[in-house]
Order: C-alpha cells, then sequence, then structure tokens
C-alpha cells in the first residue's frame, strides 16, 4: 500500500490582480490591502497589475490582453500563484487556471484562509469551516488546480487540507452537521446572555476594521479598573488578530459596572460566507448597549472604514444603538488628544490619560438615566441597605432613630426597587 504523500511547505510568491472600473475608485487602496491580507497569510507579494475597465470580464476577470502580461509576469518572478482582488466565479477560475497553469486565489479565500488559522474557539472553528465549505461548495468544478497544485501554502488551511475530492453530499453532510453543532453553541450563548440581562449590568461592543486597535483599548480598559494580564485579550499589530468575541466585566470605584466585548475586525468586502457564519458571534453587538467604534485615525482610508463597518453591523442587524466614534492612534498625527467632542473621542490606547477619557464617555452614555436619590432604610431591612452599597454609588450616610438615611447615585432599576424608602 503506497505512503500518503507528504505535504511540502514551499514559499508562497504571488502577484496581485485588481481591476479600476472607474476614476477615482477604492481599486489601489484595496489592493494594497489585499497586500497586508496576503501577508498575513504568510505569502510574499512579488507583483502587482490593476487594470482599467469598464467592467471586469465575466470570463476571465481581467482581459485576455492582460492575462498575457500576468503570464509573462509570473515567468519573470517565479510566482507560485495569483491573488484577485474580487471573489471570483467558478468560470473565471477555471479560466484563469487554464491560461495561466499558475494557482489562482480571491480575496475571499485568503481571508477564509487568515480565518482558518486565527480561530481558536469551537464556536469560531465551526463558523470558519462552514464559511469555507459554502465556498468551496459553490465551486466544485473550478478549484482543481487551486485545491491540488499545493498540499501546503496559502488557502488550503482548515477543511483544505483534508481530502480534495470530497463530494457535493459530503461537503452538504458536513455543513448541516457543521448547523446542528453551532445551534448549541448559539444556545449555549444565549443562556450566558440571558443571564447577564438578568444581572442588569450595561453591555458595552468594542466594534471597527481589523487592526484599529480595539483589542489595544479593551486592554486599556481593563488595566483602568485593575484587571490582572490574564485577563487581557490578545493584541498585535496585525489584521484579524482577533477572530473570537471577547467579554469582560469591568468593576469602578464608583461601583459603576459593565461588560465590554471585544469583537472580530471588520474588512472591505468581507467575504458573504463569512458575515452569515459569524452572526452568532457578531450578535454580542447586536444585543449591546452601546457600541464603542474604534478607528485608526492615522489611517488615510479613515473615512471609508467607517462606512465599511456600518455597512457590516447593518448587513448582520445591528442598528439603532447608540454609538461612540473612537479616533484611535491620535499620537501618529498632529492631532491634539486624548479630547473629546460631543460622542466622538481622539485618543491613544497606549495613553492612560486617553483611556480614563473613554471611560468617562462610557459612562456618560450608559449611566445618562441613573440620579442621586435619599432613601430611609429601616435597620430591619439591612439587605436593601447592603445591595445600596454594592449596586449603587452612596455619596452620604447619616443614621436615625427608625432607619439609616443614604443619598446615593443610582440606577433607574435599582431606584425602582427602592422606591418604597424613597424621602421626599
Amino acid at each position: 500500500m503506497a505512503k500518503p504523500q507528504e505535504i511540502e511547505e514551499i514559499e508562497e510568491k504571488v502577484i496581485l490582480v485588481g481591476v479600476s472600473e472607474q476614476e477615482g475608485d477604492d481599486a489601489e487602496d484595496s489592493v494594497t490591502e489585499l497586500a497586508e491580507l496576503v501577508k498575513t497569510a504568510g505569502a510574499t507579494v512579488v507583483g502587482a497589475l490593476i487594470q482599467k475597465r469598464e467592467t471586469i470580464h465575466p470570463g476571465t476577470y481581467v482581459g485576455t490582453g492582460k492575462v498575457e502580461e500576468i503570464a509573462q509576469l509570473i515567468a519573470q518572478t517565479g510566482a507560485t500563484g495569483i491573488v484577485c482582488d474580487d471573489e471570483l466565479s467558478p468560470a473565471q477560475l477555471r479560466n484563469l487556471e487554464s491560461m495561466l497553469d499558475t494557482k489562482v486565489m480571491d480575496r475571499t479565500l485568503i481571508i477564509l484562509d487568515i480565518f482558518a488559522a486565527r480561530a481558536t474557539t469551537s464556536e469560531g472553528k465551526i463558523q470558519v469551516e462552514l464559511a469555507q465549505l459554502k465556498y468551496r461548495l459553490s465551486r466544485l468544478s473550478g478549484l482543481g488546480k487551486t485545491m491540488s497544485r499545493l498540499g501546503g501554502g496559502i488557502g488550503t488551511r482548515g477543511p483544505g487540507e483534508k481530502k480534495l475530492e470530497i463530494d457535493r453530499r459530503l461537503i452538504n453532510d458536513r455543513i448541516a452537521q457543521l448547523n446542528r453543532e453551532l445551534k448549541e453553541v448559539v444556545k449555549h450563548r444565549e443562556i450566558t446572555r440571558a443571564k447577564r440581562a438578568k444581572s442588569e449590568v450595561p453591555v458595552v461592543a468594542i466594534v471597527g476594521y481589523t487592526n484599529a486597535g480595539k483589542s489595544t483599548t479593551m486592554n486599556g480598559l481593563l488595566r483602568a479598573c485593575g484587571k490582572d494580564d490574564d485577563k487581557q485579550v490578545f493584541e498585535k499589530d496585525m489584521l484579524f488578530a482577533t477572530l473570537d468575541t471577547s467579554v469582560r466585566r469591568l468593576h469602578f470605584k464608583d461601583n459603576k459596572d459593565f461588560l465590554i466585548s471585544d469583537t472580530v475586525g471588520f474588512v472591505s468586502h468581507l467575504p458573504h460566507q463569512l458575515v452569515q457564519a459569524f452572526k452568532s458571534t457578531l450578535s454580542e453587538a447586536a444585543k449591546a448597549d452601546l457600541l464603542v467604534q474604534v478607528i485608526d485615525v492615522s489611517d488615510p482610508n479613515y473615512r471609508d472604514m467607517i462606512k465599511t463597518t456600518e455597512e457590516t453591523l447593518k448587513e448582520i442587524g445591528v442598528e439603532n444603538i447608540p454609538m461612540i466614534y473612537a479616533f484611535n492612534k491620535a499620537d501618529l498625527t498632529e492631532a491634539p488628544y486624548p479630547e473629546i467632542l460631543g460622542n466622538q473621542i481622539t485618543y491613544s490606547a497606549k495613553d492612560p490619560a486617553s483611556i480614563e477619557k473613554i471611560v468617562e464617555l462610557i459612562k456618560e452614555n450608559i449611566f445618562k438615566d441613573d440620579r442621586i436619590v435619599t432613601f430611609k432604610i429601616p435597620f430591619s431591612e439591612g439587605r436593601y441597605l447592603d445591595e445600596l452599597n454594592v449596586r449603587g454609588t452612596v455619596l452620604e450616610t447619616t443614621y436615625e432613630e427608625d432607619g439609616t438615611v443614604v443619598s446615593a447615585n443610582v440606577s433607574p432599576e435599582l431606584h425602582s426597587r427602592l422606591s418604597r424608602f424613597e424621602t421626599h
């Protein structure tokens, strides 16, 4: 019996290919971002071509003349594949492979590959595999050389390393199984969320473009309330450093508590399969009381990044939730910081004074309905006094013959529960 062929790790060298359909579009910026994605996936960019066309060629993505130019560039650079900046149809994929005799990938495949490498929780892994299988299912006829030419390299992580000739029926069976597993995970998440809702602790979700500094901001907030290093979330200057939602509880000296969650970063042309697959993870944002959109203000394209983030949020049903616009990395610009203007803050996530200002702005938003109330609690009802000390901000306490008089800043829920003790 023949031994299975071992996967050979080879260095991927790729050429990036994009299409600019109109003057002033974002094709160049998009290809620059694609270069970062390819680098994150572990490959080296050895060339890039952008063709100006009125429309993308339905059969070959770029025109046939440009395909010949790509073939020459492959020969000159020794590239092992090309990456197109849009999602290719099965026909485009098949035709380009046939004409270029090389590995052909698209932006979607690269993003899916990065996600496959980064997912750490069972939920994250299920969601990534679901997205990869759905992508593959629609392209069974066009994935020949792309999936078989190289055992290793980008575009082949996760399910791609499994039996290549997996047929449509087996893929559908696997998708059904993953959907069942995901349903169980979502059920568990809903139970956890229901418990949190019962505790009446507000939820703040950090959202934004990938690599904007969301995890660095979250870690700054954790440090601000004295959380140990083991409570910190992973942060690194790379695309998609965070894939799995992290939820932490922040408790401050004034007895103000809120839960904060860090979500996966968005990117332009985020594959539809991933948006669908990550709906349950991103639903943390949908259930939040407040969103903090972290924006890399040092990036010249930050306005487009805001637009992408908000379009993606809308696609997953996150609408009508108050939002703070947090313009991060001000230390890399000339802008003064920290500076608050309405519901916007310019700051640096590495600066403790900036983090204090963000805490202040978050509290102003989520505790805006809190009010100062005076209660007179009989000595026999001491448990309510304990609750007031734990859940409210006690400003003044005096003792009278028939009970304890307490002036405190309280939430509407706590006020309602203790209303019979209120003094007028």
